[in-house]
C-alpha cells in the first residue's frame, strides 16, 4: 500500500574522503581485501531479469599494473540474450514506474550506506586491480562519489518531484514526471566507477528500467556495483546488465523501437556515432529518445602573468598526471607567460622526477598503469610525435613489458595549433605553449579557438581583472570553469558536472537537472465548479 505522507530523506552530505594514511585502519582493511581479490578469478556473468546468465563466450580482464594476471572472466551475451534484456526491462517497467518514489529512493539510499560501510573496501580494491587506481583516485572514485551520486539524487528528485505548478480556488494544478516510455540504454566508461554506477541508477531512480553495457575492461568492479545494488533491494529487471563490445550490443539496441533514452559516457566518435544511428531510426521510435552524453575534452590550464607559481604548478601536476591523465577533466593544454616560463618549467621538472610510477598495491606510487594495450599504443605515438616535434621538458618514455606504464610527460611547443595542443590523448601527456607576457587577451582567444572540446577549464591568476576576463571570453570554452584550482575534481552537490561543443550535451551529472531527462511530464489540470452554460459575459 502507498504511504500517505510527505517523506523527507535524510538531508545529503558528500562522503569524506578516508587518507590510507599509514598504520590507518581503513589502509589495513583494505590491504587484506586487495590479497584476497588478487589471488582469485572470477567468472563475471550477464544479470537479465534477475538472473545471472553465463554463455561460454567469455573475455579476460586482466590488470593493467602486470598484464598477466588475470582478474576475471566476462560472458560476452548473443543476440538472443540482448533482446532477453529489453522483455526483462519491459516486464518490470508498469511494476518499478508505479511504485511510490520513496520506494526507489530507498533502494539508493541503503546502496549509499552499504558502499560507506561494508561494500567500500571491495568497490575500491576491484577497482585498484582493474582500472589500475592508486588506493586515493579508488576512494574519491569508487566510494565518495558513487555513495554523493546515490544520496544528492535522492534529494535532487525530491525537489523536482516537489516542482509543482500554481492552482486557484476551483482549479487544481499538478504536475506528474512520468518514467519514459521504454528502456533507457546506459553504456559507461572504463575511467570512474562512480560513473558506472550512475549512469543507470539515475534513470532507473526516476523510475526507469535500464540495459547497462559497461566497459570491459572496469567490468571487475561494476559487477560489484550490480551486486550491491541487488543487495541494496533493487528489483529484477529494473537495471539488466549485458557485457559485450559497443557496435554489437548498440545495434541491437539503437534502432529499437522501445529504445527510449541514451546514458552515455564514452568518447566524442563513438557518441556522434550513436546520435547519427538515433536519427537515422529516428521515424521508427514509439517516442524521441533522449540522448545524453558527456565524451571527451582538451581541458586547458591558462595561466596570467600575475600567477601564483607554487600553486599553479601543483595544479598542473595533479590535474595532468592523477589517474594517468586518464579523465575527461585532466589538465592537457597549458598557456603559460614568458614570465613564469623559466621558473615554471624547473619546479615541474623537479616535482614530476618525485612522482613514483608502478603497480598500484604499492602505496608509494603517485601513478599506475594505462588501462590497457590499445591506450599504451595510441600513448607511445603521442610521445613519439612528442620527441620529434617537441621539446620533452620531463618524461617521454613508455614501457609494457609487465604493466601498461607511460611516464609522466611535460612537453613544449612552438605551435598552439600543434596536434599535442588540440587532439585528446587521455594519458599522462601534457604539452604546454608560451605565449608572450602582453598578450594575454590575445591568448584567451587561442584558448577558446583551439579544438573542439568544451569540458573544463581553469584560470590561475591573483589580479582580479584577469579572472574576470577570462571567465567572460571562455564562457563556451568549458562547462566546469576552475579559478586558481585543477580543472579536475569536481564533487556531486558541489560542482555539477558536463561540457558542451563536442564534450557533450553538458546535462550535468550531479545536478537535479540530469534527473530531468529522465522523466516526462504530464500537466493535469482538475476542474472543481465545471461550467454549465457556454455563454461568455462578452455575449450579453
Amino acid at each position: 500500500m502507498p504511504i500517505h505522507g510527505i517523506s523527507a530523506p535524510p538531508t545529503p552530505v558528500n562522503e569524506p574522503v578516508k587518507g590510507y594514511a599509514p598504520g590507518s585502519p581503513e589502509r589495513a582493511s583494505i590491504t587484506q581485501v586487495i590479497k584476497g581479490m588478487s589471488g582469485e578469478v572470477i567468472d563475471i556473468p550477464n544479470v537479465i531479469g534477475g538472473r545471472n546468465v553465463e554463455t561460454g563466450d567469455t573475455r579476460k580482464v586482466s590488470n593493467p599494473s602486470v598484464h598477466a594476471e588475470v582478474l576475471a572472466h566476462v560472458h560476452y551475451p548473443s543476440e538472443d540474450d540482448v533482446l532477453d534484456a529489453v522483455a526483462a526491462a519491459a516486464d518490470a517497467a508498469d511494476d518499478w514506474a508505479n511504485a511510490d518514489w520513496q520506494d526507489r529512493a530507498a533502494v539508493f539510499l541503503k546502496a549509499a550506506e552499504l558502499l560507506a560501510g561494508p561494500w567500500r573496501d571491495i568497490l575500491n580494491a576491484s577497482t585498484m586491480l582493474g582500472q589500475g587506481k592508486t588506493v586515493h583516485q579508488a576512494e574519491i572514485d569508487a566510494a565518495c562519489e558513487m555513495i554523493d551520486f546515490f544520496r544528492f539524487n535522492v534529494d535532487f528528485a525530491r525537489r523536482l518531484y516537489e516542482d509543482q505548478p500554481i492552482s486557484t480556488s476551483t482549479i487544481w494544478n499538478q504536475v506528474e514526471y512520468r518514467a519514459l516510455e521504454g528502456f533507457v540504454f546506459a553504456i559507461t566508461p572504463f575511467n570512474f566507477t562512480s560513473i558506472a554506477g550512475n549512469l543507470p541508477a539515475a534513470p532507473a531512480l526516476m523510475g526507469n528500467t535500464v540495459i547497462w553495457k559497461p566497459s570491459r575492461t572496469a567490468s571487475l568492479s561494476n559487477w560489484f556495483v550490480m551486486e550491491l545494488l541487488r543487495e541494496a533491494g533493487l528489483p529484477d529487471g529494473v537495471i539488466n546488465l549485458v557485457h559485450g563490445d559497443g557496435a554489437d550490443v548498440g545495434d541491437i539496441l539503437l534502432p529499437h523501437r522501445d529504445l527510449a533514452g541514451v546514458h552515455f559516457t564514452g568518447s566524442t566518435p563513438t557518441f556522434q556515432h550513436i546520435w547519427r544511428t538515433v536519427g537515422e531510426n529516428i521515424s521508427g521510435y514509439r517516442a524521441y529518445p533522449r540522448v545524453v552524453g558527456e565524451t571527451g575534452g582538451k581541458d586547458f590550464i591558462i595561466a596570467h602573468p600575475s600567477a601564483n607559481l607554487e600553486s599553479l604548478a601543483v595544479a598542473i601536476l595533479r590535474g595532468s598526471f592523477e589517474y594517468q591523465g586518464q579523465k575527461c577533466s585532466a589538465a592537457s593544454r597549458l598557456y603559460i607567460p614568458d614570465n613564469l616560463w623559466p621558473r615554471l618549467r624547473e619546479k615541474l621538472r623537479g616535482m614530476i622526477a618525485e612522482l613514483k610510477m608502478g603497480d598500484v598495491r604499492d602505496y608509494k606510487n603517485f601513478l599506475g598503469p594505462v588501462i590497457d594495450e590499445r591506450a599504451f599504443s595510441k600513448h607511445s605515438e603521442y610521445l613519439k610525435l612528442a620527441n620529434e616535434t617537441g621539446e620533452v621538458i620531463s618524461g617521454g618514455s613508455a614501457d609494457g613489458s609487465t604493466g601498461w606504464f607511460v611516464q609522466p610527460t611535460l612537453v613544449r611547443v612552438d605551435d598552439p595549433k600543434h596536434r599535442l595542443m588540440q587532439e585528446e590523448i587521455f594519458g599522462p601527456i601534457v604539452t604546454a605553449y608560451v605565449y608572450p607576457e602582453g598578450e594575454f587577451e590575445e591568448t584567451l582567444d587561442l584558448v577558446d579557438s583551439t579544438g573542439p572540446y568544451a569540458l573544463t577549464g581553469a584560470i590561475f591568476s591573483q589580479d582580479r581583472a584577469a579572472v574576470t576576463q577570462a571567465r567572460d571570453r571562455l564562457r563556451h570554452a568549458a562547462g566546469n570553469f576552475y579559478v586558481n584550482d585543477k580543472p579536475t575534481g569536481a564533487v556531486v552537490g558541489q560542482q555539477p558536472f558536463g561540457g558542451g561543443r563536442a564534450s557533450g550535451t553538458n546535462d550535468k551529472a550531479g545536478s537535479i537537472q540530469n534527473l530531468t531527462r529522465w522523466v516526462s511530464p504530464r500537466s493535469i489540470k482538475e476542474n472543481f465548479v465545471p461550467d454549465r452554460d457556454w455563454r461568455y459575459p462578452f455575449l450579453g
